[in-house]
């Protein structure tokens, strides 16, 4: 028997998926506009860490 189908048989568990399907899209939203807001001397020091060391 599948992996699938023992969690067919559990009640609710398609609450799990849309919990962190939301929990993914809140977080790549508040990144996305943390990226678009940043100061541009931040996003300046930011990117040259690894050349720094």
């Amino acid at each position: 028997m599948k992996f699938v189908h023992y969690l067919e048989k559990i009640s609710g568990i398609d609450v799990y998926g849309i919990t962190s399907f939301f929990i993914f899209f809140t977080l790549f939203l508040v990144m996305l506009w943390w990226a678009l807001k940043a100061d541009d001397r931040l996003i300046e020091e930011v990117k040259n860490i690894p050349l720094n060391h």
